[in-house]
């Protein structure tokens, strides 16, 4: 018996292989409708790190009568989304339990299963474990997926400012001479010398809460942005973040004698990249004692307000002890590279991309 498309009436559907399971697709719309139990069947098969989907007994809200009928018993259609926190939208009929996904949700279905072990992850409550870590060290906690391989670059970064740190700074007596060889200057930069230094000073760091500060924020956004780029992009954008830190720094104050070192610059450029494709991720803000769950947007707007202020104070007392500039600097060139790249980040991360979508609902 030939079945008419319940989404544009005028298909005949056909028998099509849909990850082992001969379904009913529209060949004009491209829309597949399933008989109880095939849609759990494919989902079983695919590769979504679920071999037992149980999905169509555990939908989301009722969203009331869809416009569509059933392709076999003419009933209207019942619209649920997947999940609550997943708001892809399926029709089921009330009589036979088929279900119809349009041609546009149908990717988003198969890879249901890792948004939903993705949503667990990221909507996990605050710990009391969480919360003695932030009262003690006052840094944020992330909540976001773990990367699918080990983020070897960002370990290699994290290790080479910790060992360079403990090689000049531990024999105080070298501190002085490496900081004249390789901090960044302005002054000198402009007159053409220690060129080398546009590099070098982002791997030096001036005490150990400077070292223990960049080195943790790297740790907790670098391997989920290096999983996105691939470990040489990573680098080579790190470095360009920083390479844009120190230029407005240079800027801001061409005639500068203080040597500058650090690689906060080149991190808060992958705080502008985080902030652009990480949206779904939470970072904790600690209240005096009340640990809030946050927005990357809300913590890196915190962030950039406490730069500017912290920049207003400065002048005014005549402090230039933090390269402010050089975090904005940084910030801006991440944002830039951000913008640049998303479209390619995205297109090659299929996961990234469904987190991104309005469809996604975050707990915080």
């Amino acid at each position: 018996m030939s079945l008419t498309c319940p989404n544009c009436r005028v298909g005949v559907m056909r028998k099509h292989d849909f990850h082992n399971q001969t379904v009913d697709y529209c060949e004009q719309c491209e829309g597949v409708w399933f008989d109880s139990g095939e849609l759990d069947q494919a989902l079983s098969i695919a590769d979504n790190n679920d071999d037992n989907v149980t999905i169509e007994h555990h939908l989301g809200d009722q969203l009331g009568p869809s416009l569509h009928s059933c392709t076999r018993c003419k009933q209207s259609l019942i619209r649920y989304n997947l999940m609550n926190e997943f708001t892809v939208q399926i029709d089921t009929c009330p009589s036979c339990a088929g279900v119809w996904i349009d041609k546009a949700e149908l990717d988003r279905v198969v890879l249901s299963p890792i948004i939903k072990d993705a949503l667990e992850v990221l909507n996990k409550k605050v710990s009391v474990k969480s919360w003695f870590f932030q009262i003690l060290s006052q840094m944020p906690v992330e909540y976001n997926v773990k990367p699918k391989r080990l983020p070897y670059a960002t370990y290699a970064l994290l290790v080479i400012n910790i060992v360079l740190f403990m090689a000049y700074f531990i024999p105080s007596g070298l501190m002085h001479n490496v900081l004249d060889t390789f901090a960044l200057r302005s002054d000198l930069i402009l007159a053409g010398k220690q060129p080398w230094t546009l590099i070098s000073h982002m791997f030096l760091h001036g005490g150990f809460m400077h070292l223990i500060g960049n080195i943790y924020f790297l740790y907790i956004i670098g391997d989920n942005l290096e999983d996105a780029l691939g470990s040489w992009r990573f680098i080579g954008l790190y470095l360009l973040c920083g390479l844009a830190a120190a230029g407005l720094q240079i800027v801001s104050d061409p005639n500068s004698t203080i040597a500058m070192v650090g690689a906060s610059g080149a991190i808060a450029g992958l705080f502008g990249m985080y902030l652009l494709w990480f949206r779904h991720a939470s970072l904790s803000l600690m209240i005096i004692v009340y640990q809030k769950k946050v927005s990357p947007m809300v913590f890196f707007i915190i962030w950039l307000a406490l730069n500017f202020i912290g920049m207003f104070v400065a002048v005014q007392n005549g402090d230039e002890g933090v390269a402010y500039w050089a975090h904005i600097g940084g910030f801006l060139a991440g944002l830039i590279f951000g913008f640049a790249l998303r479209n390619n980040v995205m297109a090659n991360n299929p996961l990234l991309r469904m987190l991104n979508s309005k469809e996604v609902k975050i707990q915080r």
